[in-house]
C-alpha cells in the first residue's frame, strides 16, 4: 500500500513492490519503443493493485501521457464508463464519438487514432471485472490493434471475481492469444514487511500478519485505526478507523458510500452539506481521496462497501432519494439515466425507475452494451405491475431482444412468451402477430421445432386478416427462416419471395436482406453455387445500409455453403473478407462462426492440428454464442479422432446436447462423425445405429453431401444400399465401387484424407500402399493402422511405420502455425498482413519468421521460400 512517513494511510512509499514495478517498467519501455503491449495487474481485493498502478503512473509524470479510467462497482454499470473518464484528456475525436450513439468499433477506432497522435502513452483501465459489455468490446478491439501504437495498456482486475465463463476472462483469453502479455500479480506482504509497518505503531506484527494474511489494504486499515487492537475482518477494521472521525465526517462518509464510484462536489454538497472541515478530516484520515476534478471517492471499494452495509434502511433511502433529486438536474450536461435508475431503484421510487431505467437501457443498447440494457429492462419490469398491459409487453419485448443479443435464450423466450400473452386480449392483431413471429425465431434457435412452427403459423394467420404491412413482411421472413433450418429450399424460396415482394413495396430493406439470406443459405446447402446470387445481394444491401448483424450472417452463409461443397478457393475468399470485416466492426459472434467454418475447411484439407486449434479457440470464446458449440465440439472430436488423440466420444456426446435450430445440421454431421469414430475404433456394428435416423433425414431434405458421407460410412461397415443417386459425386463414385474416380475427384478438390479413404476402399495392394503413405503423411494414425492391417492380411510385409515423432510434421519440424506463416511468405505477404490474416500480433509473426529461418538454416525470407520448395513444404 501507499504509505507516508507521517501517516500509514497516506504514504507514498511502496513496500515489497520492487519486482512488480520492474515488470511494469520493462513492459512500458518495450511498448514505448514499439510495438504496443498489454499488462495485466491481477490479485485479490485489497492486494495492492491500485497502489502499484498509482506509483507506476506517478513515475511517468512529465514524460508520458497517462490516461486512467475505472469501471463502476454498480449492479448495472455505465456503458463505456472508463472511456468517458479519460476522454477529455485524449482528444476531440474520441469526445465527439462518445457524444453520439457510436458502436464499440467506432469508439475503438477513435481511441486508436488519438493514441497515435501523441506517443508514448500509458492507458489504464482499473477493475475490469466490473466492466460493461461495450467497454470490454472496445478493450478487445484496441488490444488487437495495439501493435502499431507506442502505448502500454494496463488492465487491473480481481482474479477471484472471474469464473471460467465470465466475459472478462473470455476477453482476456482473446487478448492473450494475439499478444505477449505482461502479467503482474502483487504478492501478499511478507511477515518482515508487515513488521516494518507495524512496529512503529506499537502493533503485534506476528498477530497482524496472521490475521490479515499480508493483505495490504487490511494491514493499512488495522494500523490506521490507531487503537492497537487487531480487528478480525476488513469490515471491522474500516469501522474502527471511521469511529475516530467526528460525527460530521462520518455523515459525509455515508453520503459518499451510496454514490459509487465517486461523488462530484455539487452532489456531495446536496447530500451532506460538504463542510470543508469534515471533508478535510476524511481526506487527512485517508478514508477518502480527491480526484483532479474535485470529486471524492473511497480509497478502496472494500471500505465503501463496509460503510454502505452499515447504514440503516431509512438512512439509505434518505440518501438515495436526495441523490436522485439532485442528479435529475445536474449543473452541467444532460442527466445520466444509468445513475438515475440506480438511485431510483435503491430509493424504491417506482415512477422514477420506470422513467429512467428504459432510457438507460436504450442508451446502453445503442453503444452495444446489451447485458447492461437487458439488466435495465429487468429493473423496470420489477416495478411495472401498475403499467398497462401493452406498455409492459413492450418492455418485455425489448428485454427479450437484449437477452437474445447476449445468448440468454431462456430469458429471451420467457420474456417474449409473456409479451404475447399480454397482447392477446387486444383487438389489434398486429402487435401480437409481430411478437409471435419473433417468438417463432427464438424457439427455433433452441431446437423447439413444433412450438416454433405453431407460433409462426399463428403469426401469419393473424396478420393476413389485416392490411399488409411491416409486421406481415416479418412474419413471412420468419417462415422463410424456419424453412431454412428445415433445409427446405422450395419452402424458403416461396416464403422468402413473399416477404421480399411485400417489404420492397413498403421500403423495408432490412426484411429484404433477411429473406434473401434465408433463401440463399437454404439453396446453397442443397448444392453450391445455388443461392450465391441471393447471398451476395443480401451482403451488398447489408453493407450499404450498415446493418452489421446481417453483414456477418451473409459472410458466414457464403463461406459455409462454399466449404460444404468443397469449393475452398471461394470459401477462403469469403472467410478472409468476413473475418476482416468482423474484426474491424467488433462482430465477435459471427467471427466465431467463421472461425468454426475455417476449422471445417482445415479438417477437410487434412490440416488436423489447425482445425483443432480453431475449434478449441471457438469453444473457449463462446461466451454469448453457444449455438456454435455443437459444431466446434464435433470438429475438435474429429481432429482428435483422426490423429488418434483421446477424449473423442465425450466431445461428440456433448455436441448432441447443444441446442440447434436445425435438426439436420445438428444430427447429420454428428452422426457422420460418430460413424467415423466407430469405424476407426473397429466398432462396425455400431455404425448402423449411429446413422439410421440421420440418413433418413438427409434423404428427406435432399442434402447430397451429407447423404454421401453417411452412406459411405455405412458401406465401409458392410451395409449394402443403393444411395449413389442422391449423393454428391465424389461419394457417389465410392458408393458405385469406382474408387479410382473417387480418388481423382477428392484429390482435385484438395481433400487428401477423403482421397486416402477412397484408396482404402480398394482391395488391391498398390492403392492400399498409396493410402497408407498418404495417411501417414497426414498423421492420421488410426486410419493408417486399419490400412496397414488390411495390407498385412493380403500378405504384404515390411511396411513402413511412418515418420518418427520428431519429423512427423515435416522435414524441418515446423509447427502448423509456422507452416501457415511460411505459405504466406511464399506469396510475398508482409508481416503486418500475415498478422491480420492469421489473427496474430506482428510481434508473434516476427517470432514465427525467426523460428522458420532458424529451422531451415537460412538467413532471409527469400532463402526460406527456396529451401521450403526444395523440401516439398509448399
Amino acid at each position: 500500500m501507499s504509505l507516508r512517513s507521517d501517516s500509514v494511510a497516506r504514504g507514498s512509499a511502496l513496500v515489497e513492490r520492487e519486482r512488480e514495478l520492474a515488470l511494469l517498467e520493462a513492459a512500458f519501455e518495450e511498448a514505448a519503443a514499439g510495438p504496443g503491449a498489454v499488462a495485466l495487474v491481477t490479485g485479490e481485493a485489497g492486494g495492492g493493485k491500485t497502489a502499484l498502478i498509482e506509483r507506476f503512473c506517478a513515475d511517468r509524470t512529465g514524460s508520458t501521457r497517462v490516461l486512467r479510467g475505472a469501471c463502476d462497482a454498480l449492479f448495472t454499470p455505465r456503458p463505456l464508463g472508463p472511456i468517458h473518464d479519460f476522454a477529455a484528456d485524449v482528444g476531440p475525436r474520441l469526445t465527439e464519438t462518445l457524444s453520439g450513439e457510436a458502436a464499440p468499433y467506432e469508439v475503438a477506432a477513435a481511441l486508436l487514432g488519438e493514441l497515435r497522435r501523441q506517443e508514448p502513452t500509458v492507458l489504464v483501465v482499473e477493475d475490469v471485472h466490473w466492466a460493461d459489455e461495450a467497454t470490454l468490446d472496445v478493450l478487445r478491439l484496441v488490444a488487437r490493434r495495439i501493435a502499431p501504437v507506442r502505448a502500454l495498456i494496463v488492465l487491473s482486475y480481481r482474479e477471484e471475481a472471474l469464473d471460467p465463463s465470465h466475459p472478462v476472462r473470455v476477453m482476456l483469453g482473446e487478448v492473450a492469444s494475439g499478444l505477449a502479455l505482461t502479467r503482474v500479480v502483487p504478492a501478499p506482504l511478507s511477515p518482515d514487511a508487515v513488521a516494518q509497518l507495524a512496529v512503529p505503531c506499537g502493533v503485534d506484527a506476528d498477530e497482524l500478519s496472521r490475521v490479515t494474511g499480508g493483505n495490504p489494504f487490511f494491514v493499512t486499515e488495522v494500523l490506521a485505526s490507531g487503537d492497537g487492537s487487531i480487528p478480525s475482518t476488513v469490515r471491522d477494521a474500516v469501522h474502527a478507523r471511521a469511529a475516530r472521525l467526528s460525527s460530521q465526517a462520518r455523515a459525509l462518509l455515508e453520503a459518499v458510500a451510496i454514490v459509487p464510484p465517486q461523488v462530484e462536489p455539487w452532489l456531495l454538497e446536496a447530500l451532506a452539506g460538504a463542510e470543508v472541515a469534515a471533508l478535510e478530516e476524511c481526506l487527512s484520515a485517508g478514508m477518502l481521496v480527491e480526484g483532479p476534478s474535485g470529486a471524492v471517492a473511497f480509497r478502496h471499494e472494500l471500505a465503501r462497501l463496509a460503510i454502505e452495509e452499515s447504514l440503516g434502511r431509512r438512512r439509505q433511502l434518505s440518501l438515495h432519494r436526495a441523490a436522485l433529486a439532485t442528479l435529475i438536474e445536474p449543473p452541467t450536461g444532460p442527466p445520466d439515466a444509468a445513475r438515475l435508475a440506480h438511485h431510483a431503484d435503491a430509493a424504491g421510487d417506482a415512477d422514477a425507475v420506470l422513467r429512467f431505467a428504459p432510457a438507460a437501457a436504450e442508451q446502453a443498447a445503442a453503444v452495444g452494451a446489451h447485458r447492461e440494457a437487458a439488466a435495465q429492462y429487468a429493473r423496470a419490469l420489477r416495478y411495472s405491475n401498475s403499467l398497462p398491459s401493452e406498455t409492459r409487453a413492450e418492455l418485455l419485448e425489448r428485454r427479450s431482444h437484449e437477452c437474445f443479443q447476449v445468448d440468454d435464450m431462456d430469458e429471451a423466450i420467457g420474456a417474449m412468451e409473456t409479451a404475447v400473452a399480454l397482447r392477446r386480449p387486444y383487438s389489434d392483431p398486429r402487435p401480437v402477430g409481430r411478437a409471435l413471429a419473433t417468438l417463432a425465431r427464438l424457439l427455433r434457435s433452441q431446437g423447439r421445432v413444433e412450438q416454433a412452427e405453431r407460433a409462426g403459423e399463428e403469426a401469419v394467420a393473424l396478420l393476413e386478416q389485416v392490411s399488409p404491412g411491416r409486421e406481415l413482411a416479418w412474419a413471412y421472413a420468419a417462415q422463410a427462416y424456419l424453412r431454412m433450418h428445415d433445409s427446405d429450399a422450395d419452402g424458403a424460396r416461396a416464403w422468402g419471395t413473399r416477404a421480399i415482394e411485400l417489404a420492397e413495396s413498403i421500403g423495408e430493406t432490412e426484411i429484404v436482406i433477411h429473406a434473401l439470406n434465408s433463401i440463399g443459405a437454404t439453396a446453397g446447402t442443397a448444392g453450391w453455387p445455388n443461392g450465391r446470387e441471393e447471398l451476395e445481394r443480401s451482403l451488398q444491401l447489408a453493407l450499404a445500409n450498415r446493418l452489421d448483424f446481417h453483414v456477418g450472417r451473409a459472410y458466414y452463409n457464403l463461406a459455409a455453403c462454399a466449404t460444404l461443397a468443397r469449393d475452398y478457393a471461394c470459401g477462403d475468399r469469403y472467410l478472409e473478407a468476413g473475418l476482416g470485416h468482423c474484426v474491424e466492426h467488433g462482430l465477435d459472434a459471427f467471427r466465431l462462426y467463421l472461425l468454426g467454418n475455417r476449422a471445417q475447411a482445415a479438417l477437410d484439407r487434412g490440416r488436423f492440428t489447425d482445425a483443432a486449434e480453431d475449434a478449441a479457440y471457438v469453444l473457449r470464446a463462446t461466451q454469448y454464442v453457444t449455438a456454435i458449440n455443437g459444431e466446434a465440439l464435433r470438429l475438435l472430436a474429429l481432429a482428435r479422432a483422426r490423429r488418434g488423440d483421446p477424449g473423442v466420444r465425450e466431445l461428440l456426446d456433448e455436441a448432441l446436447s447443444v441446442p440447434s435450430p436445425s435438426e439436420l445440421q445438428k444430427r447429420g454431421p454428428v452422426a457422420a462423425a460418430r460413424a467415423e469414430v466407430a469405424w476407426l475404433e473397429g466398432r462396425m456394428g455400431d455404425v448402423a445405429g449411429e446413422t439410421d435416423e440421420a440418413l433418413k433425414l438427409a434423404v428427406r431434405r435432399r442434402s447430397p453431401w451429407l447423404i454421401g458421407e453417411l452412406a459411405c460410412w455405412r458401406r465401409r461397415a458392410g451395409i449394402a444400399e443403393a444411395l449413389d443417386d442422391g449423393a454428391a459425386e465424389p461419394f457417389a463414385c465410392s458408393l458405385r465401387g469406382d474408387w479410382r474416380s473417387a480418388v481423382e475427384r477428392w484429390t482435385g478438390l484438395g481433400c487428401p484424407y477423403e482421397a486416402a479413404l477412397a484408396l482404402a476402399d480398394a482391395d488391391e495392394e498398390q492403392p492400399l500402399r498409396e493410402s497408407l503413405e498418404l495417411l501417414q503423411r497426414l498423421e492420421a494414425r488410426p486410419a493408417a493402422a486399419i490400412v496397414s492391417r488390411r495390407l498385412r492380411e493380403l500378405g504384404v510385409r515390411g511396411l513402413a511405420r511412418g515418420p518418427r515423432a520428431s519429423t512427423r510434421a515435416n522435414a524441418a519440424a515446423l509447427t502448423a502455425r509456422e507452416l501457415d506463416v511460411l505459405r504466406l511468405l511464399a506469396d510475398g505477404v508482409r508481416n503486418t498482413t500475415i498478422a491480420e490474416r492469421l489473427f496474430l500480433s506482428p510481434r508473434t509473426v516476427e517470432h514465427h519468421v525467426s523460428a522458420i529461418l532458424a529451422k531451415l538454416g537460412v538467413r532471409s525470407r527469400g532463402e526460406a521460400v527456396s529451401e521450403a520448395g526444395r523440401l516439398g513444404l509448399l
